[in-house]
């Protein structure tokens, strides 16, 4: 649309469902360039992605001619077809439902990509929830814990 210019970065998270750890280093990068296709495919930049077994982040300069849960819907539904079609896990893969997104400026964006970039270091020290409901206290998100994912022990 002429006279419409933006800049806008988005961090999304989201989990396997159960926060399973299924997501696999022998294929997370088979799933990573997948998800690159889906992002160019929406007209979307990637600008890093990485995760760790039960959990995956997404980077994305992210234009306004796009609904971002609309986006996440796809990414999620495409991937565990992918997924499930390439036999990559003996069980059914699902993502949970839900996902977060956090803006973050052109000053911040560096940041956020080292901080996504060294997810699987930084896991080695903090839980998946603890990363996640910090993130949210963070960016100051009210939250009922009851609904922000379905927490199972490890």
């Amino acid at each position: 649309m002429k006279g419409t210019y933006s800049q806008l970065h988005v961090q999304i998270i989201f989990a396997v469902q159960d926060r399973r750890s299924l997501i696999q280093p022998d294929w997370e990068d088979k799933l990573f360039k997948y998800i690159h296709g889906i992002i160019e495919n929406a007209s979307q930049k990637l600008l890093c992605i990485n995760g760790t077994t039960d959990h995956i982040h997404i980077v994305i300069g992210f234009r306004p001619n796009c609904v971002l849960s609309d986006l996440v819907r796809e990414i999620k539904k495409a991937t565990n077809n992918f997924i499930n079609q390439s036999n990559f896990t003996k069980s059914k893969f699902n993502w949970q439902e839900g996902f977060s997104a956090f803006s973050c400026s052109k000053r911040e964006l560096p940041e956020v990509i080292k901080y996504v970039q060294n997810q699987k270091v930084h896991h080695c020290n903090v839980s998946f929830k603890d990363e996640y409901l910090g993130l949210l206290k963070k960016h100051e998100i009210d939250y009922d814990e009851r609904f922000v994912f379905d927490w199972i022990d490890p």
